[in-house]
């Protein structure tokens, strides 16, 4: 959004004068061409002492664009800040580093008062406010360059056109107008309607070729929104049977989120689309709005906002001031049972007309519902058919096909999410499914036959282990700077490496912020639930954790050999974790002697501070309490770690020979 110039004039996260005037004023004051001295104000850092420097004109800003961080992320900005460097690397989930953020400016993130000022509700079942909510307390403001254009490998890429893009497809098709129309719903024959009546209407006024712009939104979507895949294929199958004409109309996926924000998120969705070259924006009843959740203070399940507000709010906001862009508005519409067309109703024959709600078109796709005869049913449900040219037969095709399959996970794509391989270690591992998804799993071979992670690879590399300097093997589940929480699956056949999930089913990632840090696993290792610790806690049921502090990252199911600096425990919901700290055997660090906290802070210095804080608070990201360290938040020794080690590999040898109380899960075949 921000890169491609969709939000223009803004180039970067809102610095904290800017946020404010986004949410007092749905606005910015700026100065393009520095007649007043202000052209950089809200680029530059905020000034609190600064009541002269006052751009000249207003342009519309109404959604604050901002991003939150964790205490975790803004420590190590500001710690980079004392050093004297001026930029942040901006990195996806899958652990690409996307561009840079510059002269960063870090203040408190609000919660409130921009949920407030911006949904003008309290309701924390709301799905936005709820994302809200649960970001960090803290927010980074500054410009972004992005190295190279964000692209998703998804199948919809196609449909991804830049303003730039969009604009010269316009002018290939000769337009002297064009009115936009966003979309996150399949098309039927009223959106069609709509859509030919605004043209219609453009004709009226003296245009000879409008352009329409169908636009369906790419960005976040709640979970019960029509995925992103579908409502794209739908929208081109209605352009490929001509219920809208592909001679004038150009698709093309609008990539913000959707904030369901009712008359305040309507004006950014208007003000963006100038940034491509429409002129007219349609725009019907409820606009961006939602049902209020059952947990909602006013108003609970029942519509947010007035269905008439957001189109008055838009007619009267900044985004129309200059006379640059204008209104399609357009009221309810029905179905003609007389001539099967969509249209506002005739009231001298009311008879004639029907409404199709959403949750009926669902219900009729869900039971494969097929084109009704005349005269058209009452109940539609209970006839089983759908109106004669409500939709293209192709096109509802596809909405049947997502409907009767809506609860196989994976199967669609909901919103745009990029598509990526990991890095892994191609020369052992086997990938399989789609990473990202819960059918990827990391599979691992040697000499052309499938062994298990956990238990075929040895514990100690005997080929650079001694007496003096031990050195085991490491697995890398997830490599440093990527947050998909891997895991070697200890219930799978081979025990492969997979993604965890949350309660709900989807992908786990940490929210805390990107991990600086390798993180894997020991073989051949356990920690049993029933030896005991000094404090009273089990072992968690897992290989033993491993974080190596190297300086970059190592491929996922790589196996490093790794000397031991020591190990911080964790106390995990009443089960001991322990957390192995190392580092790769190759670096020059190894060869020191660590024999307590101070020997690793002195070469590795804050290193442990970071990670004190990531292992106690990396949960509160996800809406969970702080977890509890021993040893009073320090580190044991080296030498106290390799004892964990020892004790765990001897608690996995129990495992394996039956003589310790193994989960009924557990896949242990590899080794029987």
């Amino acid at each position: 959004v921000i890169s491609e110039g969709w939000a223009a004039p803004i180039r970067g996260f809102l610095r904290e004068g800017p946020l404010l005037q986004a949410l007092h004023f749905n606005s910015l004051v700026v100065d393009p061409f520095n007649v007043s001295g202000a052209r950089d104000l809200i680029y530059t850092g905020t000034d609190w002492n600064d009541y002269e420097t006052r751009g000249r004109t207003r342009t519309s800003l109404s959604v604050p664009i901002v991003l939150p961080i964790t205490k975790h992320t803004k420590d190590i900005i500001e710690a980079g800040q004392n050093k004297g460097e001026d930029a942040v690397a901006l990195y996806d989930k899958d652990g690409r580093i996307l561009g840079l953020l510059k002269n960063p400016e870090i203040y408190v993130n609000r919660k409130e008062e921009i949920v407030t000022r911006c949904f003008g509700a309290i309701d924390p079942g709301h799905p936005y406010i709820a994302h809200i909510y649960s970001g960090g307390d803290w927010l980074l403001g500054g410009e972004i360059e992005i190295f190279e254009r964000i692209t998703y490998n998804d199948g919809l890429d196609q449909w991804r056109l830049s303003p730039k893009q969009l604009y010269a497809q316009f002018i290939s098709k000769k337009a002297d107008v064009v009115f936009a129309f966003q979309t996150r719903n399949p098309t039927h024959a009223g959106h069609a309607y709509l859509m030919r009546t605004g043209r219609e209407r453009l004709l009226a006024k003296g245009y000879k070729n409008p352009i329409l712009w169908l636009s369906p939104l790419g960005g976040w979507t709640k979970s019960d929104d029509v995925p992103l895949d579908v409502r794209v294929k739908q929208h081109q199958a209605i352009l490929d049977e001509k219920m809208l004409d592909p001679d004038w109309t150009v698709m093309g996926i609008w990539p913000a989120p959707m904030v369901y924000a009712g008359p305040t998120e309507v004006q950014f969705h208007a003000l963006s689309r100038r940034a491509a070259g429409a002129s007219y924006f349609v725009v019907g009843r409820d606009a961006a709005g939602i049902k209020s959740s059952q947990v909602a203070v006013w108003n609970p399940d029942d519509d947010m906002y007035d269905a008439n507000h957001a189109r008055y709010v838009l007619q009267m906001s900044p985004v129309l001031e200059d006379l640059e862009m204008k209104l399609l508005s357009f009221d309810k519409f029905f179905y003609d049972k007389s001539d099967h067309q969509m249209k506002a109703m005739d009231p001298s024959r009311p008879d004639d007309f029907i409404s199709i709600s959403g949750s009926k078109m669902r219900a009729l796709a869900r039971q494969g519902a097929v084109p009704c005869t005349d005269p058209i049913p009452s109940d539609l449900l209970a006839a089983n058919c759908v109106p004669q040219g409500f939709m293209v037969p192709s096109g509802w095709a596809i909405v049947c096909d997502y409907y009767q399959h809506i609860d196989e996970a994976g199967r669609y794509i909901p919103w745009s999410k990029p598509v990526v391989q990991p890095l892994y270690d191609a020369s052992q591992t086997m990938p399989h499914g789609q990473y990202g998804t819960n059918d990827f799993a990391l599979f691992f071979t040697h000499q052309g036959r499938q062994v298990s992670p956990w238990h075929d690879i040895p514990l100690e590399d005997t080929t650079t282990s001694s007496s003096y300097r031990r050195t085991f093997n490491f697995v890398t589940e997830i490599p440093m700077y990527t947050s998909a929480k891997m895991e070697v699956a200890k219930d799978r056949w081979f025990n492969p490496i997979m993604q965890d999930t949350l309660k709900n089913g989807e992908p786990r990632y940490y929210l805390y912020g990107v991990p600086f840090f390798n993180y894997g696993m020991l073989p051949q290792t356990w920690e049993d639930p029933q030896i005991k610790d000094a404090l009273g806690f089990g072992g968690d049921d897992d290989p033993l954790d491993l974080v190596e502090i190297g300086d970059d990252p190592l491929p996922m199911g790589s196996i490093t050999s790794i000397v031991v600096l020591g190990s911080i425990e964790l106390i995990d919901e009443g089960e001991t974790d322990h957390k192995i700290l190392a580092i790769r055997s190759t670096d020059p660090r190894a060869s020191y002697s660590y024999e307590s906290y101070t020997d690793i802070e002195k070469h590795f210095p804050g290193k442990i501070a970071l990670l004190v804080d990531w292992m106690k608070r990396y949960k509160t990201a996800e809406g969970k309490g702080e977890n509890e360290l021993a040893n009073n938040d320090e580190p044991v020794s080296a030498t106290q770690a390799l004892a964990i080690i020892d004790e765990c590999h001897q608690r996995w040898q129990a495992l394996v020979s039956g003589q310790a109380k193994a989960s009924p899960e557990f896949w242990l075949g590899s080794l029987h």
